[in-house]
């Protein structure tokens, strides 16, 4: 039985899309294993005491032998390798070891608060994409004009706003002079239950923020790569058979111009996850943000490096889903070459 010619092509397109695969999981690899043994060398190298830590300050107190029996406990005294290799054996069944800092298992941490930093990170991204489409296509209609001159000149200034202090400035303008939103928080200090209502109240202004702190790049992008497509012969074309403004734009320039944009979604999602972690400190948000920045005060490598090589590991997954949704959307591509 002959096969068509579409489903010869899918079946390439398939057969590209398993090698891009393979080959990225080749790549993640070695990263995944150079970021755990920085993170490892890092923790080997703090003078702090992992069993004084964990004692606190009855560490002062304590027998020296029961400080030594919870270092024979945990290891600590072993050879580097042995100590690495026991992490990452642990690590790959899921035990993500014990924060010195909080008391309680990395897992446990990680389990109670990651949601919250994905509540956080997706609705952000969610504002950020529908913001620059529809920013930066009206500026690349109106290049020029007096609208596009002014997006790009608040897009600059913006860029260089550092994102905590785009929050600590939103909390003293709504929060406090204005009192529409709270400062902080994911409840009232009265509340007896977290309600979605009120959750949704608490998150109005981080993830405002959030998403002010990253659109420039966004809407400068979208601008550039729809104005460019603006001059595409099927677009001129478009224009020349009477079409309205509106359908030009949406319907030919900017389908043109969301392929380069899906890139630009992955590359940009580290400095997504970045600016969470400073606008759920500056919130007081009980997300993964807030405890990475207590865990490296506290010098409690095990959740510091628990949370690097997960966040590693997100990046790298989301690159991937872009490579293959860039291929899905343009045909062209081919994800074999």
């Amino acid at each position: 039985m002959t096969r068509s010619p579409a489903a010869t092509r899918r079946s390439r397109h398939l057969g590209g899309a398993g090698a891009v695969v393979r080959r990225r999981l080749l790549v993640a690899g070695p990263v995944l294993v150079a970021t755990s043994m920085g993170m490892f060398a890092l923790g080997a190298a703090s003078p702090i005491d992992p069993a004084q830590q964990y004692a606190g300050a009855a560490a002062f107190t304590a027998d020296p032998e029961n400080l030594a029996q919870i270092r024979a406990n945990w290891g600590v005294d072993d050879p580097l390798p042995v100590q690495y290799a026991r992490w990452v054996t642990n690590l790959l069944r899921g035990d993500l070891g014990w924060s010195t800092s909080r008391h309680e298992p990395v897992t446990s941490v990680i389990a109670a608060r990651a949601g919250w930093t994905l509540l956080l990170v997706g609705t952000a991204l969610a504002l950020v994409l529908v913001a620059s489409l529809l920013l930066g296509s009206l500026a690349a209609y109106r290049r020029g004009g007096l609208f596009d001159r002014g997006l790009r000149a608040v897009a600059y200034a913006i860029a260089s706003m550092p994102v905590f202090w785009l929050g600590l400035a939103a909390i003293a303008l709504f929060a406090l002079a204005l009192g529409w939103l709270p400062a902080g928080g994911l409840t009232d200090i009265t509340a007896t239950r977290t309600s979605w209502g009120d959750v949704a109240h608490h998150l109005v202004l981080p993830v405002v923020v959030l998403a002010v702190s990253q659109v420039p790049w966004f809407v400068l992008f979208v601008r550039d790569t729809v104005a460019e497509s603006l001059r595409d012969d099927h677009v001129l074309a478009a224009r020349a058979r009477g079409l309205p403004g509106r359908t030009v734009l949406f319907g030919h320039a900017l389908r043109t111009g969301l392929l380069p944009f899906l890139t630009l979604i992955g590359t940009h999602l580290p400095e997504l996850v970045g600016g969470a972690i400073l606008v759920e400190t500056v919130f007081s948000l009980p997300g993964l943000g807030a405890v990475t920045v207590q865990a490296a005060l506290g010098s409690d490598f095990p959740l510091l490096a628990a949370i690097t090589v997960i966040t590693t590991t997100v990046v790298l997954a989301a690159n991937l889903v872009t490579d293959l949704a860039y291929a899905a959307a343009d045909p062209r591509v081919r994800l074999d070459g």
